[in-house]
């Protein structure tokens, strides 16, 4: 059986020229005949999958789809819409989120602003006393910029159940850490077994945008989520992120949505 590297060195050398990397990876696939070297006319090599690789890696990809579940086969077709429009994605993360002091202060964010009292991304008024939370957004994103005010953190939360969904509906908490977390939260929600969306957009907070993923077909957005400016991100997230690892370019190559969430490492607790 193919480990996750390997599996990811044929796909790479499978949809690329072959140019040999000449690593210990390598040799661990020509010596057990999954690669096969091919000398050019130059005196160059380059390495072709042999009949054995590409069955090999078939399987493999075939595991891969049954370890996705739909909510996770949703996370990917998110994560690499965000990639295609350029921007830098994590998934899988876990970071604190600032919240006022106390659960009833202040309701979930209404139009993207911040409770009064309440400074986002910053230090909270000593008069107003902050808590944490540990938020775990399952796509984060943010603009592929070298300009601080234009990173735009956004956050996308994907619901494949009803009942998921409304539960977490039910938890201001949650959702406000969203908010703190990103100048955009946008709630994706997928379609039940005959079709049909699992709500609808008016069941969301207007403090979110809802997106709409079909079983064919781009994301449709129902409402656009309010956009709130956010100067900068916090140092103690932009040492998670930096933990973390996002997901590689290279995904966008991939022939399974899912691939490079299965094949990339964990995300590292802040």
């Amino acid at each position: 059986m193919l480990t996750r590297q390997q599996a990811r060195r044929l796909r790479d050398i499978h949809r690329s020229a072959g140019w040999p990397a000449q690593d210990g990876l390598e040799i661990e696939l020509l010596a057990s005949g999954m690669l096969h070297r091919v000398a050019e006319a130059g005196g160059a090599e380059r390495l072709r999958l042999t009949d054995r690789g590409i069955a090999c890696l078939a399987q493999a990809l075939q595991r891969n789809r049954q370890a996705l579940s739909a909510h996770d086969a949703l996370v990917a077709r998110v994560a690499q819409a965000l990639l295609r429009d350029g921007r830098i994605v994590w998934t899988g993360l876990a970071v604190r989120a600032r919240l006022p002091s106390e659960p009833d202060a202040a309701p979930a964010h209404a139009n993207g602003l911040a409770p009064q009292g309440f400074v986002l991304h910053g230090e909270p008024p000593s008069a107003a006393p902050a808590r944490w939370k540990i938020c775990k957004p399952d796509v984060f994103s943010i603009r592929n910029t070298t300009v601080a005010a234009y990173l735009q953190p956004v956050v996308h939360e994907i619901k494949v159940s009803r009942a998921d969904l409304l539960g977490d509906l039910r938890l201001s908490d949650k959702r406000d850490s969203y908010l703190d977390l990103g100048g955009q939260c946008w709630y994706v929600l997928g379609c039940d077994a005959r079709g049909r969306p699992i709500a609808q957009e008016h069941e969301v907070p207007a403090s979110c945008g809802v997106m709409l993923a079909r079983a064919d077909g781009p994301l449709e957005v129902l409402r656009h989520a309010p956009r709130r400016v956010v100067p900068d991100l916090p140092f103690a997230l932009w040492m998670s992120l930096a933990r973390a690892a996002p997901l590689p370019a290279t995904a966008l190559g991939d022939d399974e949505p899912g691939q490079a969430l299965l094949d990339g490492p964990p995300a590292d607790d802040p």
